[in-house]
C-alpha cells in the first residue's frame, strides 16, 4: 500500500515507518521535525511540511494519492497541555482537521489514528480499562484526542471514510538493533527520565505524588514496547482494510506499574543508584491506568512480543548510552 504518514520522524511514527518500509510498503512522512528528526525515517520518503500549512498538506497529498493515511503528528506532554491548551487545541484538533480535510477531498478511504488512554481521564475502576468505559479526560491533552475520535465518528457516519483510533497507554523502549528511539529535546517520559539520570544528565528524578490511592502511593501505568505499538498499527490497517469496519482499539498490555516499580527496574537494569526526589502531584496525572486490550487481540490477532519491564528498559538504555556518545 501507499501510505501517507504524518509526524513520522517522531519516536513512535519512525518505528510504525520503519516497520512499514520492511513489511514491503511505499511510505511518505510529512512531518515539521518540531520534535522529530530526519535521520529517524528508515523508510520511504521525507516531506517537511506542517499540518497548518494547506496548501503544501493539499498538494502533497495529491500529488502522492495514499491508499491510507496515518496521523502521528500532535503535541503529547500532559502537564504542557495544562499550562498552554490553546496550543493543544491549535496542534492537535485544528491541524487535523486541516488533515481530514485533504484526506476526504481527495476521498482517501483508510485512516489510522494516534489517540490515547488520557481520553479516559481517571477511572474509578483500579482494574484494566475497556474502549467502553466514559470518556472523562482530566487535562487539554485528553481532551483533544477524544474531540478528534468524534469527529472521525462522524465522517464515518457521513461518507465511506474508514478509521480506528488506536489508545495508546504508556509506550517506552526502542528498537532493539538500537537503530532509532526516542529523541526528545526535552525528556519527559518516566523511563526515559530516570535513564537520563543514570547516565548524569539529570542530577535527579522527581516522583510527581506520593499519596495516589496505590499500594505504594504512586501512579500506576501500563508501559507497552513501542515495536510491539508499531505492529498494532500494521494489523489495524489490514484489518480495516479487510473488514471496513471503523472503531477504537486500546493499546497495552493489561498490567501496571507504580513509579517506584519502575525506579527500581531501572536501577536494576543499568547499576546506577539513581537519585530521587518525592515531591507533590502534578496536574492533569490519573492514580492508575491499565488497558484491556483485549478487543485488539480478538479483531486483529495481535500478540506482543515484549511484554517485559526490564526488556523494555534494556532496549530504551541501550539507545540513551548512543545518544549520549553521539
Amino acid at each position: 500500500m501507499k501510505i501517507f504518514v504524518t509526524g513520522g520522524a517522531g519516536y513512535i511514527g519512525s518505528h510504525v515507518v520503519a516497520l512499514l518500509g520492511r513489511q514491503g510498503h511505499n511510505v511518505l512522512v510529512y512531518d515539521n521535525l518540531s520534535t522529530g528528526h530526519e535521520w529517524a525515517v528508515l523508510s520511504g520518503k521525507l516531506v517537511r511540511g506542517d499540518l497548518g500549512d494547506k496548501k503544501l498538506l493539499a498538494d502533497t497529498m495529491r500529488e502522492y494519492m495514499p491508499d491510507a493515511v496515518m496521523h502521528f503528528a500532535a503535541s503529547i506532554q500532559v502537564e504542557e497541555s495544562v499550562r498552554e491548551p490553546l496550543m493543544y487545541y491549535r496542534n492537535n484538533v485544528i491541524n487535523t482537521i486541516n488533515l481530514l480535510e485533504a484526506v476526504t477531498n481527495l476521498d482517501i478511504r483508510y485512516f489510522i489514528y494516534s489517540s490515547s488512554a488520557a481520553t479516559y481521564g481517571a477511572p474509578d475502576a483500579a482494574g484494566p480499562i475497556g474502549e467502553d468505559a466514559p470518556l472523562e479526560p482530566i487535562n487539554p491533552y485528553g481532551a483533544t484526542k477524544a474531540m478528534i475520535e468524534k469527529v472521525l465518528e462522524g465522517l464515518g457516519a457521513a461518507r465511506d471514510f474508514r478509521y480506528i483510533a488506536l489508545r495508546y497507554f504508556n509506550v517506552a523502549g526502542a528498537d532493539p538493533q538500537g537503530l532509532i528511539g526516542q529523541a526528545y529535546r526535552e525528556a519527559t517520559h518516566l523511563i526515559t527520565r530516570a535513564l537520563k539520570v543514570a547516565l548524569g544528565e539529570y542530577e535527579m528524578l522527581s516522583v510527581f505524588g506520593t499519596d495516589y490511592p496505590t499500594p505504594d502511593g504512586t501512579c500506576i501505568r501500563d508501559y507497552i514496547h513501542v515495536e510491539d505499538l508499531a505492529g498494532a498499527h500494521l494489523l489495524a490497517l489490514m484489518y480495516l482494510r479487510q473488514t471496513g469496519d471503523s472503531g477504537v482499539m486500546n493499546c497495552g498490555y493489561g498490567h501496571g506499574y507504580s513509579v517506584l516499580d519502575v525506579v527500581k527496574a531501572v536501577k536494576k537494569v543499568t547499576g546506577a543508584d539513581i537519585a530521587v526526589r518525592m515531591t507533590d502531584r502534578r496536574a492533569g496525572d490519573p492514580p492508575s491506568l491499565v488497558a484491556d486490550s483485549s478487543r485488539l487481540k480478538r479483531l486483529t490477532g495481535w500478540l506482543p512480543l515484549y511484554d517485559d519491564l526490564e526488556f523494555i528498559i534494556e532496549t530504551a538504555w541501550k539507545w540513551e548510552q548512543k545518544m549520549a556518545k553521539r
